[in-house]
């Protein structure tokens, strides 16, 4: 590995999560081992390596699923390394999943609906009542609800239970209720699985949409690697849980260490 394919990008950005020597053990195996990077505002960011190099424990860690056995996790500057996954989402950082995880009986606009709650003022009592603020907060997040599935072109679908979704619409209806969480930071988790050319081409347009119109950092786990390379504005390389390149796209094809991890030697 050379120095250069860990250098970070240009100072002065404005750092908005940030990984310091972050480990994460279990029993006898290191998943995530002793991992610094930094996330720019903006950024679309791509984390990338072989099955098992530790991608998802990454996320996992950054969104409270489980906390790090050493190191810190910093959301613009403060430690969130021991926030629960509710304090975390309501700091503005939302994910989806690899397997997705959505609430197969409800229907599309109440599988987005639920996420807005995390911001709600109302309380158990004033919205079982029917008390101020909750019937306008109820009308709002209805509404935003609906604006949030139009984007993702499920608009039309928005009374559907979700178990009734193909494979691909179930992923954009993961993403619209990411998006309800209003958050700064997006985490994607290999959002192009199962999807034809065509529709990755699609979605990597779609991502690089809802950064700007919603001002996000984006963090994507993709093995896709040409839709990484091509969408990404750098990229982290894990094997084995530990990072092997960090850099820009063009740097990290090139580097000997990320080829080894991909191809294997002779």
């Amino acid at each position: 590995m050379t120095p250069s394919s860990l250098v970070e990008s240009e100072p002065g950005d404005r750092p908005v999560l940030e990984a310091k020597e972050l480990t994460r053990r279990f029993g006898g195996l290191i998943a995530v081992n002793n991992v610094s990077l930094t996330v720019h505002t903006g950024e679309i960011f791509g984390l990338i390596g072989p099955n098992g190099a530790g991608k998802t424990t990454f996320f996992n860690l950054v969104t409270g699923l489980i906390p790090p056995s050493s190191g810190q996790l910093l959301h613009q500057g403060e430690n969130i390394s021991r926030l629960r996954p509710c304090q975390i989402a309501s700091r503005g950082i939302a994910r989806t999943f690899q397997n997705i995880r959505l609430f197969g009986n409800l229907a599309a606009i109440e599988n987005v609906m639920i996420a807005q709650h995390v911001h709600t003022q109302s309380g158990v009592l004033t919205g079982v009542l029917g008390l101020p603020p909750a019937p306008q907060e109820e009308k709002l997040i209805r509404q935003k609800a609906m604006d949030l599935l139009e984007l993702v072109g499920l608009g039309d679908r928005a009374h559907e239970t979700a178990v009734n979704f193909s494979y691909g619409d179930q992923r954009r209806l993961e993403i619209a209720r990411a998006l309800a969480l209003d958050p700064q930071v997006l985490l994607l988790d290999e959002p192009a699985a199962g999807m034809n050319p065509n529709e990755k081409h699609q979605l990597s347009e779609f991502i690089r949409m809802i950064r700007n119109q919603f001002n996000l950092t984006v963090l994507l786990i993709e093995h896709h690697v040409p839709l990484v390379m091509g969408l990404c504005d750098r990229i982290a390389v894990l094997d084995f849980g530990q990072m092997i390149a960090l850099g820009d796209p063009a740097c990290v094809r090139n580097d000997p260490a990320v080829i080894e991890a991909y191809l294997g030697v002779e």
